[in-house]
């Protein structure tokens, strides 16, 4: 067994090295970051491609289903958690579609019905959602969990989750908008809105990896997660 400083055996008794392990699992979410931005039209393609990667990464540390929250007798307990988060979410959305300044302020339809459930149903769940939460609460978190413990990994995790998001808040988009119109443009409108966007995703982060430790599963804060993304195209598309 290696020293506790470099690395723990894992259950099959081979030694895992985490000073190596987590710098090639950051290293592969960082290509996948920006070719999500730079060939945004093939973020499926990409998405699929970034699990796969993961997931042999994740064999090769011999992390286990209940390291990545995939055990199936967690499923019932994730799909519960993240239930109820879809309800809270379709709640917070219905209410804001009665109110005259929310619905205005949804702007960026993505244009037929058709197109919309595409999106929300296959485009964001396979391009966004199943990698993020693989990358971000499953590999990462477990990778750092069994390491550091819950806390660091929480932490540790959320931090990067939050950093993941520094791209699209430079880019456009209806979002950062509405940011800019608050905080006025300029490099210090800049600043604030990358700032915000760390903050607000980070904090995301910790309450997504909440759901994955209560639930013992990464469903529910993948149900969570498409809450927020899915269901938020379908209520542009109804505003």
């Amino acid at each position: 067994m290696l020293p506790n400083h470099a690395g723990k055996q894992s259950a099959a008794g081979h030694p895992v090295v985490w000073w190596v392990t987590i710098p090639v699992c950051l290293a592969v979410m960082l290509l996948a970051n920006l070719a999500f931005h730079r060939w945004p039209t093939w973020s499926v393609l990409v998405g699929v491609t970034t699990t796969v990667a993961l997931a042999v990464l994740a064999r090769w540390a011999k992390l286990g289903v209940a390291d990545l929250g995939l055990a199936r007798a967690a499923w019932k307990s994730g799909l519960r958690w993240g239930g109820v988060c879809v309800a809270v979410a379709a709640v917070a959305y219905a209410g804001a579609l009665l109110i005259p300044a929310a619905r205005a302020a949804a702007t960026g339809a993505v244009g037929s019905w058709s197109q919309a459930l595409i999106v929300a149903l296959l485009v964001i769940p396979l391009g966004t959602i199943i990698p993020e939460e693989f990358a971000f609460r499953g590999m990462l978190w477990g990778l750092a969990h069994r390491e550091w413990g819950r806390w660091a990994a929480t932490i540790a995790s959320s931090t990067v989750f939050g950093f993941w998001h520094v791209a699209p808040a430079l880019g456009g988009g209806s979002a950062n908008q509405a940011f800019d119109s608050l905080v006025g443009g300029g490099t210090l409108g800049l600043l604030l809105r990358v700032a915000g966007t760390v903050v607000f995703t980070g904090v995301a982060g910790v309450l997504f990896c909440e759901l994955r430790v209560r639930s013992g599963s990464l469903l529910a804060p993948m149900l969570a997660h498409w809450a927020v993304n899915g269901m938020g195209v379908i209520f542009v598309q109804l505003a």
